[in-house]
């Protein structure tokens, strides 16, 4: 059996009251500002606590119906470690790594993440019968696949015609893209909170997947959204300015 640090999908607390602190635009746009993806990196590691706050950062990313249908690996071991750089082609963002992060999309988690969101509003007995509502029936007819999903392919275009009619997800494919987009702006905040933290990290999509897989042990339905390494960078680690396509190439307005 691999051993690697899992981290869960959901948490056992309930978020905080919600006073709104006085935030500091400034500090986030030099987050955003000063995020670049590293290909090289010292060899500094990063401490244990840092990781942990930054895991829950990526846990508090906006997601689909807040089903969080997605898992977070640290691969600690150095075997396990050598493997996946080999997955990841030998790439100097993750050979020369201090930490590798594994972000996996669970679609086929979505039924018991749905359980244990009603386990919390039972817990918390002050939830409005809505929530409940959506949790019970909306989420089901949303998300359940099967002899279901054809039922769906014939009745959401047909209701489609007179209003408004979410037409995905309707079969697994779309499952797998619901549960990649939530997966990614999981990273994205992770990845950010790590700049905050005053490391940097890589993104890769570079990487055999299947091999991965195996060595997370991860079940048929699991995918690979990305890897992510983390570190400091070294003078080298980024290659060149940053630059972006003209605002105009792809912001719109209707």
């Amino acid at each position: 059996m691999v051993k690697v640090k899992m981290f869960s999908s959901v948490s056992a607390e309930p978020d905080a009251a919600m006073d709104m602190p006085k935030l500091d635009a400034g500090v986030f746009y030099d987050v955003v500002d000063s995020r670049r993806s590293t290909r090289i990196y010292a060899q500094d590691g990063i401490p244990d606590e840092v990781i942990d706050r930054v895991v829950d950062a990526a846990q508090k990313a906006p997601n689909s119906s807040n089903l969080q249908c997605w898992e977070l690996y640290r691969v600690a071991s150095s075997e396990n470690k050598e493997k996946l750089v080999k997955a990841c082609l030998g790439q100097p963002a993750a050979s020369t790594a201090p930490e590798l992060f594994v972000f996996v999309a669970r679609p086929d988690l979505w039924r018991r993440n749905n359980a244990w969101t009603l386990q919390e509003f039972d817990r918390r007995g002050n939830m409005p019968e809505r929530a409940y509502q959506y949790f019970t029936k909306i989420t089901r007819i949303a998300y359940t696949q099967g002899v279901f999903a054809w039922v769906k392919r014939l009745w959401f275009p047909l209701r489609g015609l007179t209003q408004a009619t979410p037409r995905e997800p309707i079969g697994r494919s779309d499952m797998r893209v619901w549960a990649h987009k939530s997966t990614a702006l999981s990273a994205a905040h992770f990845m950010l909170a790590m700049r905050a933290e005053g490391y940097d990290t890589c993104p890769m999509e570079g990487m055999d997947s299947r091999r991965i897989k195996k060595l997370l042990a991860l079940p048929r339905r699991a995918e690979i959204c990305m890897v992510v390494s983390a570190g400091k960078r070294t003078a080298k680690g980024v290659y060149g300015e940053r630059f972006r396509f003209a605002r105009d190439t792809f912001y719109h307005i209707r």
